[in-house]
This record gives C-alpha cells, structure tokens and sequence, in this order.
C-alpha cells in the first residue's frame, strides 16, 4: 500500500509539473511573441523567460541551491556548460544565469507545440546527424557571441537513453566556440535534476535543485589543440560530482 500511495504521489506531481509548464507558457506566450520580435529585444526576452522558468519551479514545489557560487561579470560573454538529464536543466539553467545566453539544442524540441514555435524562434537549432546543420549552427552561434551574448550548450547533445548512464561522452562544439572567441567556460554540475523529473514514470518528487559551480576557466591562453584536453577536463569536474552522489 505505501508503494501504491508512493507511485501514485509522484504521478499526479509530475502531471501538475507539465500542467503548471503549459498553463505558464500559454499565460505567458502574448509577451513573449512580442519580445521575440526583434532580434534586439533578445534582452528582454530573456528577463521574461527567466520569470516563467522561476514560476515553474516554485509552482511545482522546486527550490534551488548554488554550491560554490561564482559572481559574474555583467560585461562578459561566456560559455555556459552542464551535464543533462531532464527537461529541468533548461529552467534550472535559466534561473541561475543572470546573463543573457542563447542555447543550442537540438531541432527535435522544436516540434513540440508552442513551446518549439518560440524555441525556434530564439535558440540555435542543430540536427545532430547533419554536418551542414553543425557548420550552419556553429556560424549562427559565432553571430550571437559578436552580438554581446553568451552561449549555453549541454555538451552531452542529449539526454541518455539509458538512465543508468552517470554522464555521456561531451561533443566538442561547445570547447571549440570557447576556444575560438576566448569565452570564459563555465561548468556547472546539476546535481537533482535527474532525480526530481527523470524520464521513468514512478520516479521523481519536489525538492531542492542543487548546483555546484566550478571556477571558471580562461580559454585566452587556448588554441585549437586545447580543446580536447579542456573537454576532458571538464568531463572530469563533472562526472566526480555525480558518482560521489
């Protein structure tokens, strides 16, 4: 019975989770289509989504924790990495970063209704399978960068299959734009959110989202023949974190 009544919890939690996300992004969608109508008003889309995201959160029972939390420079781009697992690494990521970042995701998400029409509209799709996709998201990328902003990319590509895979192997798209325009890299490790959202039905519940941010890393001393060392490097800061958990 006590495992009924577990089951049965975590179910209705994670339907009003995804009830709470739509109603929010419904409420919120006449803003938001008309922030994302230029593509200079980027800045203030991004203080609107930043509201939706933190309401998400705190509707759903969600609290947040920074370990080792780092200020930022308002003046400067970065390169914002972290391990993924769940849909809640994008909110987490957007209520934590105070600087304006654009991410690169994959065009799948796209397709999911009002969610992928402003997701196409403000993030840098890339069909992972296409060499011309890398190459054209890689240039749309370096536009954004010279435009003032920053860049979040989750260097696993995608969520795991598998869940029982701590950390999938990182792609290099997100060193080699860091290292190319000198970005500051920061890593982060998000330590729930596999945990509280994991893409197995029974599994999940409210709680505290914790983040733990490494220093950050100079990339103006790097080159190209860096980014497989730094790669790793951060692959490393990351998968420490997670099976010490």
């Amino acid at each position: 019975m006590t495992t009924f009544f577990k089951y049965s919890f975590v179910l209705l939690w994670k339907c009003w989770f995804f009830i709470v996300f739509g109603c929010y992004l419904f409420l919120f969608s006449p803003f938001l289509l008309v922030v994302t109508a230029r593509q200079s008003w980027y800045g203030l889309f991004f203080k609107v989504i930043r509201v939706w995201a933190r309401l998400i959160l705190w509707t759903s029972g969600l609290g947040i924790t920074k370990e080792d939390a780092i200020d930022f420079s308002v003046r400067e781009n970065y390169m914002f990495i972290a391990n993924h697992t769940s849909i809640l690494d994008i909110l987490l990521m957007l209520v934590i970063t105070k600087n304006p970042f654009v991410f690169v995701g994959k065009k799948e998400l796209g397709k999911i209704p009002l969610f992928g029409f402003f997701y196409k509209r403000t993030c840098i799709l890339v069909d992972r399978s296409s060499v011309s996709s890398k190459a054209n998201a890689f240039r749309v990328a370096q536009q954004r960068i010279h435009s003032g902003l920053s860049i979040c990319i989750f260097p696993e590509g995608l969520v795991p299959d598998d869940p029982s895979i701590v950390l999938s192997a990182f792609k290099g798209g997100a060193f080699h734009l860091a290292v190319a325009h000198q970005l500051t890299l920061v890593p982060m490790t998000f330590l729930d959110c596999k945990k509280r959202l994991p893409y197995i039905l029974f599994l999940g519940g409210p709680g505290v989202l914790r983040v733990r941010m490494h220093p950050f890393i100079d990339t103006t001393h790097m080159d190209t023949s860096s980014v497989t060392e730094l790669k790793q490097h951060c692959y490393d800061l990351l998968y420490k974190d997670l099976i010490s958990e």
